[in-house]
């Protein structure tokens, strides 16, 4: 067992490399080193606290058992899970943190030996602490088992808007007040149990009416938000267990994830109070009937094959290329490497667009693209490279939408009015890859498509990409 003493430094550096990971990832080149800092400082802390001076000899088989089991889950995980499911991934690990949140509120809840070292002002504030605690562990859990649920594709992306819906979370919120101020003032065991287990059901039901009334186009931001959620569950429960670095790493990870939320909110002109408030987003599969009035797409698309597509390539010297989910779903991202680098050699200058919202989380397209060993240097964000496209020969837009919609600008009846997105339309052509003429996840059709200068190659992204390398290579 290590001294108290040598836990806190310990914990002082474990928290410096947390700083260090978090400045690491805020930048492609850095963000392996910024892992590899954060992988660092969590086995300090684990250590520290594990041989720390709050471990007894009795307990430590458990804890390390429980370590074990733990560990070849993750390795697991790490090994089967695709880069494609990392946003699903991301979402059930935010949940495992709101439930470890609620487990422990109510484990400091049920024993009395917490209670009988604390004086009576140090007790109530330790039930505050309790309560709050459970209360934000039991909505990040849920929620982020509706937005896992969203992700798969297992719960339809379309929000679920419930008639008086902000009615009803106001009555949740003064029933769990309520609730809370009969906890903290209960003079029996039986009454502080009732308010418990009624604010964790609220709890409960509030984090999946939240996450279901968001629509798939909000995703990335919900995501976003979840990881706010799960540190500050993480910061409660440093809180209950006395222990300044979860407090410390917990605040690290929701603000981080707030400043994320609000950039993410930015980026669609979206406010975070109407995000929370849902109705952005359908299912994402079906096409829009024209409504009655307002600016509609007129004329007709224009297909090309994949040999027309390889053709243009190679007749240009500058190609933007835009990844959306559509990539992601169809795992196409290697073979989009290797065209790069078979136009590359060809001296053709390519480049790639990421918007900050595209796929379903945030840098869920640069992710990817790292995997498939595409060079830093040549991925833009959406600000870097948007003044670019005029000088573009060909912009290739693999299975996105929203992102690339001109009706955010040109239409302000359309519910992506406003909306940044890459102006992929002021190339000299565009080709957009997709399998059908279904809308995107904000559910409106895209006037991209019909375009004089646009093509649509339709198709499986990965199969016409197949075929666009073949005839570039032949």
């Amino acid at each position: 067992m290590i001294s108290t003493s040598l836990a806190t430094v310990a914990y002082l550096g474990a928290t410096i490399l947390f700083i260090l990971c978090l400045g690491g990832l805020s930048n492609q080149e850095t963000s392996r080193r910024g892992n590899a800092y954060g992988m660092l400082g969590m086995a300090i802390a684990v250590l520290a606290t594990v041989f720390g001076t709050q471990v007894t000899s009795a307990g430590l088989p458990w804890i390390l058992g429980a370590m074990a089991v733990g560990a070849v889950v993750g390795v697991y995980a790490a090994r089967v899970v695709q880069m494609t499911q990392m946003p699903e991934l991301v979402a059930l690990m935010h949940s495992l943190v709101g439930l470890a949140a609620v487990l422990v509120g109510y484990a400091n809840f049920v024993d009395p030996a917490v209670a009988a070292m604390l004086t009576p002002a140090e007790n109530t504030i330790h039930e505050i602490e309790m309560y709050v605690g459970v209360l934000i562990g039991a909505v990040t859990f849920s929620g982020s088992l509706v937005a896992f649920g969203k992700l798969s594709g297992k719960i339809g992306g379309k929000p679920l808007l419930l008639p008086a819906r902000h009615w009803i979370n106001l009555v949740g919120l003064i029933v769990v007040v309520y609730f809370g101020v009969r906890f903290v003032t209960a003079h029996d065991a039986s009454m502080a149990t009732t308010a418990m287990i009624v604010m964790t059901v609220i709890a409960l039901l509030f984090g999946i009416h939240m996450v279901m009334a968001i629509g798939g186009a909000d995703m990335p931001v919900v995501v976003s938000m979840l990881n706010s959620y799960s540190g500050w569950a993480a910061a409660a429960t440093g809180f209950m267990l006395n222990n300044d670095l979860l407090i410390v790493v917990g605040a690290l990870v929701g603000s981080s994830g707030a400043i994320l939320s609000y950039i993410m909110c930015t980026a669609m002109n979206r406010r975070f109070l109407a995000v929370i408030a849902g109705g952005f987003g359908s299912d994402g599969g079906a096409p829009k009937p024209a409504a009655a009035g307002g600016a509609q797409p007129a004329g007709e698309v224009t297909p090309i094959s994949a040999t027309e597509t390889a053709e243009l390539l190679k007749d240009a010297k500058s190609v933007v290329i835009v990844p959306g989910y559509g990539m992601a779903v169809a795992q196409a991202q290697h073979t989009v490497f290797e065209i790069t680098k078979a136009l590359r050699e060809r001296g053709v200058n390519v480049r790639f667009a990421i918007h900050p919202v595209a796929g379903r989380m945030p840098g869920h397209m640069n992710v990817l693209l790292a995997e498939a060993k595409v060079p830093y240097d040549i991925v833009f964000e959406m600000d870097e490279i948007n003044d670019d496209f005029p000088d573009t020969d060909v912009a290739m837009v693999i299975g996105a939408n929203d992102i690339v919609n001109p009706a955010a600008q040109d239409d302000p009846t359309s519910p992506i009015a406003g909306m940044p997105v890459l102006e992929v339309w002021k190339a000299k052509n565009s080709i957009v890859m997709k399998r059908s003429m279904a809308s995107g996840y904000a559910g409106v059709d895209n006037p991209l498509f019909y375009k004089e200068n646009n093509r649509m190659l339709f198709g499986d992204a990965k199969k016409m990409l197949d075929e666009v390398l073949a005839a570039l290579k032949a």
